[in-house]
Order: C-alpha cells, then structure tokens, then sequence
C-alpha cells in the first residue's frame, strides 16, 4: 500500500503562485511513476503533469511553462510549482502513484484562483 497526502491548496489571485506537495509513505520501495491530476468543477479529470521514476517529465501542452513538476526522492515528496495562474486553473488537484497493476491517489487539495 502507499499513502499520498497533498498540501499546499488554497485561495490565491490571478497571476499568483502555489506550490503543491505529495508526500508518500507506505511501500514506496516499488518505482512507481507520479503525477499530477486536476478536476475542475463540472469537468473531467485531466492528467496535469507526470514524473517518472527515472525523473522524465512530461505534461499537458497547454500548462508548460507555468506548471513544473519535481520530486525529492529523499524526502519522499513530490511537487507541482504553479506560477501565473488564472481563474481557470481552479481545481481540485490529485496525487498520484502508479506502477501497474497498482494506481494510488490523494484525497486532494483545493486550488482555488480569484479574478
């Protein structure tokens, strides 16, 4: 089993930044890929941006260059720096561990961004 908690949600104005993280505990010996996930009111959820266990990076197209996706194997922590965001990118955004058949996530964390 692995546990994902994320933290660092909340209410911010337009072009401001967040800093999310992911901490993992539990089995975290498998390699698993992580990533980040965002559902937006009344829409699916969508893949925002995805690490994997040898550090490749890769993510929504449109989100380049404003979202960046870290992690810090020592700390067991993964991270999503949001910079210049906009009303749009309010969401609640996910955790996520995967290394088949095994697929994990987070309870979530509120982004919320005011106009």
């Amino acid at each position: 089993q692995v546990q994902l908690v994320e933290s660092g949600g909340g209410l911010v104005q337009a072009g401001g930044s967040l800093r999310l993280s992911c901490a993992v505990s539990g089995r975290t010996s498998r390699s698993y890929g992580m990533a980040w996930f965002r559902r937006a009111p009344g829409k699916e959820r969508e893949m925002v941006a995805y690490i994997t266990s040898g550090g490749s990076i890769n993510g929504k197209n449109t989100l380049k260059g404003r979202f960046t996706i870290s992690k810090d194997t020592a700390k067991n922590r993964i991270y999503l720096q949001m910079n210049s965001l906009i009303p749009e990118d309010t969401a609640v955004y996910y955790c996520n561990a995967k290394a088949s058949p095994y697929d994990y996530w987070g309870q979530g964390t509120q982004v919320t961004v005011s106009s």
